[in-house]
Protein backbone atom coordinates (compact mmCIF):
# COMPACT_ATOMS: atom_id res chain seq x y z
CA UNK A 1 0.00 0.00 0.00
CA UNK A 2 0.69 3.43 -0.70
CA UNK A 3 0.20 5.79 1.70
CA UNK A 4 0.41 10.40 0.90
CA UNK A 5 -0.72 12.45 3.55
CA UNK A 6 -1.53 16.62 2.33
CA UNK A 7 -1.45 19.13 4.64
CA UNK A 8 -1.41 22.46 5.05
CA UNK A 9 0.35 23.82 8.29
CA UNK A 10 -0.24 27.37 8.30
CA UNK A 11 3.68 27.87 9.94
CA UNK A 12 5.70 24.76 10.48
CA UNK A 13 7.13 25.94 13.67
CA UNK A 14 3.46 26.53 14.94
CA UNK A 15 2.15 23.04 13.54
CA UNK A 16 5.85 21.29 15.51
CA UNK A 17 4.42 23.16 18.82
CA UNK A 18 1.14 21.29 18.35
CA UNK A 19 2.56 17.71 17.87
CA UNK A 20 2.25 17.70 13.89
CA UNK A 21 5.77 14.98 13.46
CA UNK A 22 4.78 12.43 16.19
CA UNK A 23 1.38 12.23 14.17
CA UNK A 24 2.89 11.90 11.09
CA UNK A 25 5.52 9.41 12.09
CA UNK A 26 2.58 7.36 13.40
CA UNK A 27 0.98 7.51 10.17
CA UNK A 28 3.47 5.37 8.30
CA UNK A 29 2.80 7.54 5.68
CA UNK A 30 5.04 6.89 2.42
CA UNK A 31 5.25 10.65 1.11
CA UNK A 32 4.14 13.54 3.52
CA UNK A 33 2.92 17.16 1.01
CA UNK A 34 3.29 20.42 3.20
CA UNK A 35 2.28 23.56 2.60
CA UNK A 36 2.58 27.01 4.31
CA UNK A 37 5.65 26.27 5.83
CA UNK A 38 6.19 29.98 6.77
CA UNK A 39 9.84 29.66 7.23
CA UNK A 40 13.19 30.20 5.55
CA UNK A 41 15.30 27.54 5.32
CA UNK A 42 17.46 29.27 7.87
CA UNK A 43 14.65 28.65 10.64
CA UNK A 44 13.92 24.64 9.83
CA UNK A 45 15.68 22.74 13.08
CA UNK A 46 17.79 20.06 12.69
CA UNK A 47 14.55 17.80 12.99
CA UNK A 48 12.73 19.43 10.43
CA UNK A 49 15.58 18.92 7.83
CA UNK A 50 15.68 14.97 9.05
CA UNK A 51 12.22 14.49 10.29
CA UNK A 52 12.53 10.48 12.15
CA UNK A 53 14.98 9.66 9.96
CA UNK A 54 12.45 10.59 6.61
CA UNK A 55 13.84 12.59 3.75
CA UNK A 56 12.92 16.16 3.72
CA UNK A 57 12.51 18.99 0.55
CA UNK A 58 11.49 22.26 1.37
CA UNK A 59 10.94 24.95 -1.48
CA UNK A 60 10.87 28.47 1.05
CA UNK A 61 9.30 32.10 -0.08
CA UNK A 62 11.80 34.87 -0.88
CA UNK A 63 9.24 36.59 1.67
CA UNK A 64 10.07 35.89 5.27
CA UNK A 65 6.85 34.29 7.02
CA UNK A 66 4.75 33.52 3.64
CA UNK A 67 3.64 30.24 1.72
CA UNK A 68 6.87 27.54 1.06
CA UNK A 69 5.76 24.07 0.32
CA UNK A 70 7.56 20.73 1.54
CA UNK A 71 7.51 17.13 0.82
CA UNK A 72 8.95 14.35 3.30
CA UNK A 73 9.35 10.56 2.07
CA UNK A 74 10.82 7.66 3.31
CA UNK A 75 12.59 6.71 0.40
CA UNK A 76 14.76 9.20 -1.17
CA UNK A 77 13.77 10.01 -3.92
CA UNK A 78 15.47 9.87 -7.74
CA UNK A 79 14.78 13.37 -8.15
CA UNK A 80 13.64 16.96 -6.70
CA UNK A 81 12.17 19.58 -8.49
CA UNK A 82 11.75 22.93 -6.64
CA UNK A 83 9.16 25.25 -8.84
CA UNK A 84 7.70 25.55 -12.25
CA UNK A 85 7.55 28.99 -13.61
CA UNK A 86 11.37 30.31 -13.15
CA UNK A 87 9.31 34.06 -11.66
CA UNK A 88 6.41 34.77 -10.00
CA UNK A 89 5.56 31.82 -7.96
CA UNK A 90 8.41 29.90 -7.66
CA UNK A 91 10.05 33.09 -5.55
CA UNK A 92 6.59 32.42 -3.92
CA UNK A 93 7.40 28.80 -2.73
CA UNK A 94 4.47 27.57 -4.39
CA UNK A 95 5.85 24.10 -5.99
CA UNK A 96 8.27 20.90 -5.14
CA UNK A 97 7.89 17.33 -6.57
CA UNK A 98 9.89 14.56 -5.80
CA UNK A 99 9.96 11.69 -8.25
CA UNK A 100 10.01 7.89 -7.55
CA UNK A 101 10.54 5.61 -10.57
CA UNK A 102 7.60 5.94 -12.73
CA UNK A 103 5.74 7.93 -9.81
CA UNK A 104 6.24 11.86 -9.42
CA UNK A 105 4.50 13.87 -6.09
CA UNK A 106 4.18 17.08 -5.98
CA UNK A 107 3.10 19.66 -3.22
CA UNK A 108 1.40 22.34 -4.17
CA UNK A 109 0.14 25.97 -2.56
CA UNK A 110 -1.82 27.95 -4.60
CA UNK A 111 -2.32 31.33 -3.65
CA UNK A 112 -5.31 32.96 -1.84
CA UNK A 113 -7.66 35.61 -3.05
CA UNK A 114 -9.30 36.45 0.10
CA UNK A 115 -6.88 39.12 0.98
CA UNK A 116 -6.93 42.11 -1.42
CA UNK A 117 -8.44 42.08 -4.99
CA UNK A 118 -4.59 42.51 -5.93
CA UNK A 119 -4.11 39.05 -4.50
CA UNK A 120 -6.92 37.90 -6.21
CA UNK A 121 -5.28 39.10 -9.50
CA UNK A 122 -2.74 37.15 -8.90
CA UNK A 123 -4.38 33.80 -8.21
CA UNK A 124 -6.10 34.24 -11.54
CA UNK A 125 -2.29 34.98 -13.34
CA UNK A 126 -1.28 31.83 -11.28
CA UNK A 127 -4.04 29.59 -12.75
CA UNK A 128 -3.06 31.07 -16.19
CA UNK A 129 0.45 30.19 -16.05
CA UNK A 130 -0.28 26.56 -14.32
CA UNK A 131 -2.93 24.86 -16.46
CA UNK A 132 -0.17 24.69 -19.43
CA UNK A 133 2.04 23.17 -16.40
CA UNK A 134 -1.09 20.49 -16.06
CA UNK A 135 -0.74 20.05 -19.63
CA UNK A 136 2.64 19.47 -20.00
CA UNK A 137 2.62 16.90 -16.52
CA UNK A 138 -0.25 15.07 -18.31
CA UNK A 139 2.12 14.23 -21.55
CA UNK A 140 5.39 13.26 -19.37
CA UNK A 141 3.25 9.55 -19.36
CA UNK A 142 4.24 9.46 -15.62
CA UNK A 143 1.58 8.42 -12.76
CA UNK A 144 1.45 11.85 -11.05
CA UNK A 145 -0.35 12.94 -7.85
CA UNK A 146 -0.72 16.49 -7.29
CA UNK A 147 -1.35 16.84 -2.94
CA UNK A 148 -1.85 20.68 -1.92
CA UNK A 149 -4.37 23.55 -0.89
CA UNK A 150 -5.72 24.44 -4.07
CA UNK A 151 -7.90 27.30 -2.76
CA UNK A 152 -10.65 26.45 -4.27
CA UNK A 153 -14.04 24.56 -3.54
CA UNK A 154 -15.16 23.07 -6.88
CA UNK A 155 -19.09 22.31 -6.17
CA UNK A 156 -21.50 23.50 -4.07
CA UNK A 157 -20.90 19.92 -2.08
CA UNK A 158 -17.37 21.43 -0.94
CA UNK A 159 -18.54 23.90 1.66
CA UNK A 160 -21.03 24.68 3.93
CA UNK A 161 -22.41 28.01 2.63
CA UNK A 162 -22.12 27.86 -1.05
CA UNK A 163 -24.86 30.58 -1.73
CA UNK A 164 -23.29 33.24 0.15
CA UNK A 165 -19.57 32.70 -1.18
CA UNK A 166 -20.60 32.71 -4.68
CA UNK A 167 -19.01 36.37 -4.85
CA UNK A 168 -15.83 35.51 -2.91
CA UNK A 169 -12.50 34.24 -3.50
CA UNK A 170 -12.24 30.33 -3.45
CA UNK A 171 -15.89 29.58 -4.61
CA UNK A 172 -15.51 32.47 -7.92
CA UNK A 173 -17.56 31.06 -11.07
CA UNK A 174 -13.72 31.25 -12.60
CA UNK A 175 -12.09 29.40 -10.27
CA UNK A 176 -14.19 26.28 -10.13
CA UNK A 177 -14.39 26.47 -13.99
CA UNK A 178 -10.84 26.08 -14.15
CA UNK A 179 -10.64 23.14 -11.89
CA UNK A 180 -13.59 21.80 -14.26
CA UNK A 181 -11.55 22.33 -16.93
CA UNK A 182 -8.63 20.27 -14.99
CA UNK A 183 -10.91 16.95 -14.92
CA UNK A 184 -13.18 17.01 -17.61
CA UNK A 185 -10.76 18.64 -20.31
CA UNK A 186 -6.62 17.60 -19.30
CA UNK A 187 -8.31 14.08 -17.80
CA UNK A 188 -6.99 14.62 -14.26
CA UNK A 189 -9.18 13.11 -11.17
CA UNK A 190 -10.20 14.13 -8.14
CA UNK A 191 -9.33 11.38 -5.77
CA UNK A 192 -11.24 12.15 -3.08
CA UNK A 193 -14.38 12.58 -5.15
CA UNK A 194 -13.34 9.36 -6.71
CA UNK A 195 -14.07 7.18 -3.62
CA UNK A 196 -16.52 9.51 -2.29
CA UNK A 197 -18.73 11.05 -4.96
CA UNK A 198 -21.44 12.76 -2.68
CA UNK A 199 -20.04 13.22 0.62
CA UNK A 200 -20.50 16.94 2.32
CA UNK A 201 -19.53 17.95 5.76
CA UNK A 202 -17.40 15.10 6.27
CA UNK A 203 -15.34 16.11 3.30
CA UNK A 204 -14.33 19.35 4.76
CA UNK A 205 -10.53 20.18 5.29
CA UNK A 206 -10.02 23.75 6.11
CA UNK A 207 -11.91 26.24 8.96
CA UNK A 208 -11.80 29.70 9.28
CA UNK A 209 -11.15 31.38 12.28
CA UNK A 210 -13.39 33.43 12.58
CA UNK A 211 -16.93 32.76 14.67
CA UNK A 212 -17.18 28.96 15.09
CA UNK A 213 -16.50 27.57 11.99
CA UNK A 214 -14.72 24.63 13.52
CA UNK A 215 -16.79 24.43 16.34
CA UNK A 216 -19.86 24.41 14.13
CA UNK A 217 -18.33 22.33 10.87
CA UNK A 218 -18.44 25.54 8.70
CA UNK A 219 -15.71 24.39 6.02
CA UNK A 220 -14.39 23.86 3.07
CA UNK A 221 -12.99 21.78 0.75
CA UNK A 222 -10.08 22.88 -0.55
CA UNK A 223 -7.01 20.41 -0.12
CA UNK A 224 -7.21 18.11 -2.96
CA UNK A 225 -5.25 14.92 -4.14
CA UNK A 226 -5.41 15.11 -7.58
CA UNK A 227 -3.78 12.51 -9.63
CA UNK A 228 -3.31 11.08 -13.14
CA UNK A 229 -6.08 8.51 -13.85
CA UNK A 230 -4.16 5.20 -13.20
CA UNK A 231 -3.35 5.86 -9.97
CA UNK A 232 -6.37 7.57 -9.25
CA UNK A 233 -7.78 4.08 -10.13
CA UNK A 234 -5.94 2.47 -7.92
CA UNK A 235 -7.18 4.63 -4.72
CA UNK A 236 -8.91 2.63 -1.87
CA UNK A 237 -9.21 4.37 1.37
CA UNK A 238 -9.29 8.39 1.83
CA UNK A 239 -9.71 10.35 4.81
CA UNK A 240 -9.42 13.66 6.61
CA UNK A 241 -7.95 13.54 10.58
CA UNK A 242 -10.03 15.88 12.79
CA UNK A 243 -8.79 14.13 16.33
CA UNK A 244 -6.38 16.49 15.87
CA UNK A 245 -5.65 19.97 14.61
CA UNK A 246 -2.29 21.45 13.78
CA UNK A 247 -3.80 24.37 11.44
CA UNK A 248 -6.76 25.42 10.41
CA UNK A 249 -6.27 23.01 7.87
CA UNK A 250 -7.26 19.11 8.40
CA UNK A 251 -4.85 16.32 7.00
CA UNK A 252 -5.92 14.57 3.93
CA UNK A 253 -4.55 11.12 3.44
CA UNK A 254 -5.22 9.06 0.69
CA UNK A 255 -4.08 4.62 0.29
CA UNK A 256 -3.36 3.85 -2.90
CA UNK A 257 -2.92 0.41 -4.33
CA UNK A 258 -0.01 0.70 -5.79
CA UNK A 259 3.20 -1.58 -4.47
CA UNK A 260 4.63 -1.73 -7.79
CA UNK A 261 4.97 2.55 -6.65
CA UNK A 262 6.03 3.08 -3.68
Amino acid sequence: MLRIISLNLNGIRSAWSKNVLPWAVAQQADVVCLQELKAQHADLSAEMLRPDGMHAYYHCAEKKGYSGVGIWSRREPDRVVEGFDGGEFDAEGRYIRADFGNLSVISLYLPSGSSSPERQEAKFRFLDAFFPQMQALRAEGREIVLCGDWNIAHREIDLKNWKSNQKNSGFLPEERAWLTRVFDELGWVDVYRRLHPETTDASYTWWSNRGQAWAKNVGWRIDYQIATPGIAARAVATSVYKDQRFSDHAPLTVDYDAPDLD
